[in-house]
């Protein structure tokens, strides 16, 4: 079976993380205290050092009002791009 190329490439779940912060006008450490995650975890995360778990997803999808799942999914396709 031939192996479909991707029509992009996935970007790093942080640089969403980022973007999102930004049209917010939050900082990494406003976001750090409304998620109650250390803010070297969230800098962890936008510099692609830490994945995103299920349990970080929920507590992203909670303050940005999206689903856990597209936090998962992005996470997921990032990292297989990597692989």
């Amino acid at each position: 079976m031939k192996e479909r190329k991707r029509p992009f490439k996935p970007i790093q779940p942080g640089e969403v993380l980022g973007d999102e912060l930004d049209s917010r006008g939050w900082t990494p450490g406003d976001f750090a205290e409304i998620t109650g995650k250390p803010l070297q975890a969230i800098n962890a995360i936008m510099v692609g050092k830490k994945a995103i778990t299920s349990e970080i997803a929920s507590l992203f999808s909670e303050a940005f009002g999206t689903s856990p799942e597209l936090w998962l999914n992005l996470e997921d396709l990032y990292r297989k791009d990597k692989v």
